[in-house]
């Protein structure tokens, strides 16, 4: 089982806390270890597991050089992030906890069948930023896809994990596309801007793609020491935040929250900033990733004991009233019927998936072609209004930034999409099925990788004596025309009319000599334009069509799996009830005092089971 989806209401508060839930999960292990129900102890492994080691991520995102990574260090304590004036992060770095400074990074490795894997290294904690920087890593030429650090601090303590990404250099960036990939797994996001301007236009676009993403998106308006005009920037960023959606805005200095740290200044770390935004961290993102964890355990603990109850009480019932068994074997083998049913092919929620998907591959397809083609034609109208040549450079970056952008919005879109197909399954499959699978569609790792850049231009320009060719080329011409014409009234064959003739006919060869060079580099500027579009539709619509595929196979495989538990269980109910007809008399007592047993004791566990509700639900509390 895989963790729920989280929405962004609030969730009642779960009663028992993780540990408790933990020896709850222990003591219904043993009674089904005792049925030998492999399966169902699976699934309750799994959950014991997530509460265990409950992990919550928060994305601190932003544009280049906004304090995202001194924010980071300010937050744990420690310089765990490279901050410098001319340092950048080139890589994502998950701070999470650990008994003691730790440091990993986490590459990439092709195999010999070409299929890929990750490797996750240790390194010093210390030589970290060699990794993780431009400056020690620039452009990522080392392959690292993360880096990892623990640190022993109480903030942590809980599962929080701050992820250090990228700058996203606006929206329209290969960098912010490849930083959405992290914001759908995310339990939160923080939005980092430095309080030297209000947001700007990218950073609000940004912001709009977050809250389609994570449930749980909170701004950050950072150095608020360095700048006076803070507040006034403030008040502007909080109108924008308004007309985008309701995301909480916390004003911190991250300077100001080191030195308090170092001279334990309550007072200076007030000033900060930086407790409200602790404050929301631990209420407003773990506790809630708590509950939601907590609900999907007591989700699992209730499927679990139901599924063993059905076949205790079948063989209970089958024990004490024997001459009732041939209909509860008739009940029972009529349920295992439909449940049977429900794991075939032809089942109404395996038809509306396959259905769902097919359709949803071809929207996406229609719409990354329709984004791109939106793309080309602009491009190819700014082609048609100047010379493509001596601006080659300015368009291809444009060229680039417009089409990170359309399949951005593109896997965005699908990611929602691809959300609300597992939905509908789930409500087909059951109305009680809340636990669905995270699957991550939105992932824009490599999906422009092998799509290579358009290729150079001639620039249109040429050197002097090019251009005396062309014109001397053209007026030879002219003089020799000219010249064998006034040569019939006497004239010799270089002469003032036939030199000015020249000249014309040489203007006139050069001009249009430079109309078919700027005609054949607008023709082959167009076509590099429709070669690189076409890569990009090709490229994406591939990857695109593999996450959807991963969807569905996740989706099949999450709710064919609990479809499996039932009919095992019904089909146990039935072995059970037709062995217990055959009890004999003076083993009925036993049975019936072992079954009895066995129920009372999952009947106190049913009843320390908090109760389920919708985490879409809103609080009525």
């Amino acid at each position: 089982m895989t963790e729920p989806i989280a929405q962004t209401r609030d969730i009642a508060p779960t009663a028992l806390s993780a540990t408790e839930l933990v020896q709850l999960i222990d003591e219904l292990g043993r009674i089904v270890d005792e049925t030998g129900r492999t399966d169902l102890g699976g699934r309750l492994a799994q959950a014991r597991e997530r509460l265990r080691d409950p992990a919550v991520r928060v994305v601190v995102v932003g544009e280049f050089k906004q304090g995202k990574s001194k924010l980071i260090n300010a937050l744990v304590n420690a310089p765990v992030c490279p901050v410098d004036d001319d340092i950048a992060t080139s890589v994502p770095t998950v701070v999470g906890y650990g008994s003691e400074p730790r440091a990993w990074i986490v590459t990439r490795i092709a195999d010999a069948a070409g299929d890929t894997r990750t490797d996750r290294s240790p390194v010093s904690i210390d030589e970290l930023a060699g990794y993780v920087s431009e400056h020690g890593n620039p452009g990522n030429e080392q392959g690292i896809v993360a880096a990892e650090a623990s640190l022993p601090r109480e903030i942590l303590k809980g599962g929080l994990r701050l992820v250090d990404s990228p700058g996203v250099g606006g929206l329209e960036s290969h960098s912010a596309l490849s930083t959405l990939t992290a914001l759908a797994s995310a339990h939160a996001v923080l939005l980092v801007s430095d309080a030297s301007q209000e947001y700007t236009e990218p950073e609000v676009q940004f912001l709009k793609y977050a809250l389609r993403l994570s449930p749980n998106v909170a701004a950050v308006l950072a150095k608020t020491d360095l700048y006076p005009q803070w507040r006034q920037i403030e008040s502007i960023d909080r109108r924008h935040l308004g007309d985008v959606g309701d995301v909480p805005i916390f004003a911190v200095s991250s300077d100001l929250r080191l030195l308090a740290a170092a001279g334990q200044d309550r007072e200076l770390n007030s000033e900060s900033g930086f407790p409200a935004l602790v404050a929301h961290l631990r209420r407003d993102v773990v506790e809630r990733a708590e509950l939601l964890h907590a609900d999907a355990a007591a989700h699992d603990l209730r499927s679990v004991l139901e599924q063993t109850s059905v076949a205790a009480r079948a063989e209970l019932e089958a024990v004490r009233n024997p001459s009732q068994t041939p209909r509860i074997l008739a009940e029972l083998e009529f349920a295992t019927a439909r449940a049977e049913e429900f794991r075939g092919r032809t089942a109404k929620w395996q038809i509306a998936l396959n259905d769902g998907i097919g359709d949803l591959i071809s929207d996406m397809e229609h719409d990354l072609r329709e984004r791109l083609r939106k793309v080309q034609r602009e491009a190819e109208d700014a082609i048609d209004e100047g010379d493509p040549g001596p601006i080659w450079e300015q368009i291809v970056e444009w060229i680039d930034q417009r089409t990170a952008a359309a399949v951005a919005e593109t896997f965005v879109w699908t990611n929602e999409r691809s959300r609300w197909l597992t939905e509908e399954v789930a409500e087909l499959f059951a109305e009680e099925e809340r636990t669905l699978p995270a699957i991550e569609v939105d992932d824009t790792y490599g999906v422009l990788d092998a799509v290579e850049r358009p290729h150079d231009l001639d620039p249109g320009r040429m050197k002097a004596a090019e251009k005396i060719y062309i014109g001397v080329r053209g007026s030879y011409g002219g003089v020799l025309m000219v010249g064998l014409a006034t040569g019939l009234i006497g004239l010799t064959l270089i002469n003032p009319i036939s030199l000015l003739a020249g000249v014309l006919v040489g203007r006139r060869a050069y001009r249009e000599d430079m109309s078919a060079r700027l005609a054949r580099r607008r023709f082959e500027a167009k076509t590099l334009v429709r070669r690189y579009i076409d890569d990009a539709i090709f490229q994406s619509g591939k990857q695109l069509k593999d996450r959807l595929r991963v969807v569905q196979r996740t989706a099949r495989d999450h709710f064919s799996g609990i479809a499996d538990e039932l009919h095992r269980s019904l089909t146990e109910a039935v072995n059970r009830a037709r062995n217990a007809a055959g009890t004999y008399s003076a083993d009925r007592d036993k049975q019936i005092a072992r079954l009895e047993a066995q129920l009372q004791a999952l009947d106190r566990l049913r009843r320390r089971i908090p109760p389920l509700r919708s985490i879409t639900e809103p609080d009525q509390g």
